[in-house]
């Protein structure tokens, strides 16, 4: 009678034993959200220094241009920043299509876009 108990028992652990190991593991933790990227903020000053390429059409009066084709170059000054932002990212991927603009925007960096952006957006004193 104790072999019977002492089989039946032992037949026990391993039957526990081999369902455990059949059993799916339990979900691991979900991992953390990746936090968002910091936005880029911009800043007037430094837009001031990195407006050299700019400067040539977009600062002078009443430039017409007649490459690629003739017509009147927007004034910057006091445009929306978001607006100018978008403009130049939209220039550096080619969703807007002028060659000087996207050779410009494609030297850019995020930082010199929003720098950039901040400069022209802000009242002049």
């Amino acid at each position: 009678m104790k072999q019977h108990v002492l089989s039946l028992g032992l037949l026990t652990a391993v039957s526990v034993s081999v369902m455990a190991a059949d059993a799916p593991a339990p979900a691991a933790a979900p991992a953390p959200a990746a936090a968002a990227p910091a936005a880029i903020v911009g800043h007037a000053e430094a837009g001031k220094n990195k407006t050299a390429m700019c400067q040539g059409c977009h600062g002078q009066p009443g430039w017409r241009t007649a490459f690629p084709e003739v017509y009147s170059v927007p004034k910057l000054g006091g445009q929306n920043a978001n607006y100018i932002l978008a403009a130049l990212k939209e220039y550096k991927s080619g969703e807007r299509a002028h060659s000087t603009m996207q050779a410009i925007a494609a030297g850019l960096s995020a930082q010199d876009m929003a720098d950039l952006a901040a400069y022209y957006a802000a009242p002049k004193k």
